[in-house]
């Protein structure tokens, strides 16, 4: 099947009591049993929940992974994968990436004994020489958050393979529509389910998807017995979503080409960040990897100063965090997303006060060029 129509059907089956089309919300915490070790297979909603795990089984055949495992929110997903380490395990991960990530990493799981060393993945040799004998797991964001680098998954998975590392692909601003990181050798998927995958800003979850037996054991306890799972109006939101998938993403790709190349025109933006365009240094690999380039921007302007002004003059762009959405939102990433991060380390990966990001809608794009440019001219 298509991914448009797997978007609409996978572990989706009309209700077998009513024929409803829509997979039902089962809303309870708990499950009757008939006597004493006898029940239907469902014994509690942390540990089953129906609708959950059609939500589950829908995007894991997006990703071409054979287990989809969901979580309340993507630290939540996140939070869980670092949890499979043990104490003394390095992690190698992308230094330019979300900053709730980085806060989760330095302020959480650093003190538990996890070791995190951040590098710019899109530089082979780098990761290559960051990695020690106990090195456990690669995170990579591709492209990243928020400068829009991208690094090579097929490289990247053959070196992490090579030394028995797990390689997980941050794939929330492609999705599987534009990138399939497990067709190219990683061994696990994350996503942010708020972004993209849902698609209209109004509910919150994260999915760790793998075909490898070892961290599907691993992880499924953990999603249990730590208990970071999502309720089921959540997944059914997200299921309602992604129905659109297919529609939504070629809509943002093509709205956020028009909206780069009208930015590189324009006199007071110093830099535009999209790998769609020529200019980027990895429009190459990713024309390579990827069968589009997705709807997320990143501009620099001059200062924080002038990054305020343009902020502050927006009218369909709205400014707020998150991302991914129908609606387009700009955010200023060292004062909002990206906060966490200290300005040191902010500023060794060149990224300024003066930078915006925006996560291009699919209104008419003429509107979307008509606002930047009211924004800009100030």
């Amino acid at each position: 099947m298509g991914i448009a129509t797997d978007s609409i059907h996978a572990g989706q089956q009309p209700d077998p009591t009513t024929g409803a089309i829509m997979t039902p919300i089962y809303q309870t915490s708990t499950y009757v049993q008939e006597e004493l070790g006898v029940h239907k297979g469902y014994e509690y909603a942390r540990t089953h929940n129906l609708t959950r795990a059609a939500w589950e089984q829908c995007v894991a055949k997006l990703e071409g992974a054979t287990t989809g495992i969901a979580f309340g929110s993507g630290l939540a997903a996140i939070g869980t994968l670092i949890q499979a380490l043990e104490p003394g395990d390095h992690v190698v991960s992308s230094n330019d990436m979300y900053g709730g990530t980085y806060r989760l990493y330095e302020r959480v799981y650093r003190r538990y004994g996890i070791e995190f060393e951040y590098v710019d993945t899109s530089d082979l040799d780098a990761v290559r020489a960051a990695i020690r004998p106990t090195t456990r797991l690669l995170y990579v964001e591709t492209p990243s958050n928020p400068l829009m680098k991208v690094s090579d998954l097929a490289a990247l998975a053959e070196m992490a393979r090579a030394r028995g590392i797990a390689l997980a692909v941050d794939n929330t601003f492609l999705t599987p529509f534009f990138q399939r990181p497990l067709e190219l050798g990683a061994h696990l998927v994350v996503h942010s389910v708020t972004k993209y995958l849902n698609g209209h800003s109004d509910m919150v979850g994260g999915m760790l998807l793998t075909s490898e037996p070892a961290w599907i054991e691993k992880l499924r306890f953990l999603q249990n017995a730590a208990g970071a799972v999502p309720g089921p109006m959540d997944c059914w939101l997200a299921l309602r979503g992604v129905k659109t998938l297919a529609v939504r993403m070629p809509r943002h790709e093509a709205n956020a080409m028009l909206v780069a190349q009208h930015l590189v025109r324009h006199p007071r933006v110093e830099r535009v960040l999209y790998p769609g365009l020529p200019e980027h240094p990895a429009h190459a690999l990713s024309t390579r990897q990827t069968s589009g380039f997705g709807g997320m921007v990143s501009f620099l302007l001059r200062d924080l100063e002038e990054a305020r002004q343009v902020a502050g003059r927006t009218r369909l762009f709205a400014l707020a965090e998150s991302l991914g959405g129908v609606e387009s939102l700009l955010c200023h990433p060292a004062s909002m997303t990206h906060a966490s991060v200290p300005r040191a380390e902010r500023e060794r990966m060149g990224f300024t006060d003066g930078l915006l990001r925006l996560s291009v809608g699919i209104e008419d794009v003429e509107d979307l060029l008509q606002d930047l440019d009211h924004a800009l001219a100030v």
